[in-house]
């Protein structure tokens, strides 16, 4: 079976597209013999014509303009694979996947993962957003770099990774004004029977504010549980309920989401964790974020 000679293919390309073999062989800097010669021997190797000579004129026979389709598309491709090869080469820009839980509230992984797009070296960031679970499946297979998590990754697991502790914050109680300015008594005497937003069981903190919830506030009133704090923190937002996040962002939280900080929780803290897979954090994204960490959070 006949192999295809990408060089014969590229000289009948010049020729079906300059009309002539003189001007194809001005423009490849060849005589004119040599690449007719190459042309006859790439018609021969396919069994087919490619030409026919009308006048002093070629022409494309109806194969010809087959093949000449496919050969347009070929050396696109070629161009395209070049161009993507000149961009990496001339930015030098390396990959950093990053997995952001659920459980994490958006407004600390924005600013831990921020200084992350302005190191020395070009970073382009990904960032994927999910259940524990899958992102750390997503790990194990080598499609995330690093994970930031409220908790360390499960110790039954067979994923290969590590622990490191970015920080920890005291748990905040925060309204949106008009709910807030209807509270009654101080803080935590404030939340008997107002409306609490809740974060899910999948949140590491969440078993115990239950515990606290039922220590200090008799009269419980729970409108609903959350497993993404974005949409919890937007539920906030719309006054439908109170809602807990991390003290150490107050000022963060406030002005993205016009809430006040009603108290704060103090037995109660939230942590955050890199999950890598590396023993020493030695990735300068890595380390950037974790310089983030210790100036947001407390450690």
């Amino acid at each position: 079976m006949a192999t295809l000679n990408y060089k014969h293919l590229r000289y009948f390309w010049m020729v079906a597209r300059s009309g002539s073999i003189a001007k194809a062989a001005e423009q490849l800097h060849l005589t004119p013999q040599s690449i007719s010669g190459q042309l006859t021997e790439f018609a021969d190797t396919l069994g087919v014509e490619l030409f026919r000579r009308v006048g002093r004129r070629l022409e494309l026979t109806d194969t010809g303009q087959r093949i000449l389709r496919h050969a347009e598309d070929i050396f696109s491709a070629g161009d395209d694979l070049l161009d993507v090869v000149r961009d990496q080469a001339s930015t030098q820009m390396s990959t950093f996947r990053i997995g952001v839980s659920d459980a994490v509230s958006k407004a600390v992984a924005c600013r831990l993962v921020a200084p992350a797009l302005s190191l020395d070296e070009p970073t382009r960031l990904i960032c994927r957003e999910g259940r524990l679970a899958a992102l750390l499946a997503d790990m194990a297979v080598h499609k995330l770099d690093l994970i930031i998590a409220d908790r360390p990754m499960p110790s039954h697991l067979s994923v290969r990774g590590y622990n490191h502790l970015l920080g920890e914050s005291e748990l905040g109680v925060f309204a949106a004004r008009p709910l807030a300015a209807s509270l009654s008594g101080p803080f935590p005497a404030c939340l008997n029977n107002a409306p609490l937003l809740l974060p899910g069981e999948d949140f590491a903190v969440y078993a115990r504010l239950m515990q606290w919830l039922h220590k200090h506030v008799p009269r419980l009133r729970v409108l609903g549980e959350f497993d993404d704090s974005a949409m919890l923190n937007a539920f906030g937002q719309s006054g439908a309920g109170m809602f807990f996040a991390p003290a150490a962002i107050a000022d963060a939280i406030s002005a993205q989401y016009g809430v006040v900080l009603i108290g704060t929780i103090p037995s109660l803290r939230e942590q955050v964790y890199a999950i890598t897979t590396e023993r020493r954090i030695s990735h300068p994204a890595t380390q950037a974020i974790r310089q983030a960490a210790r100036e947001a959070l407390a450690v």
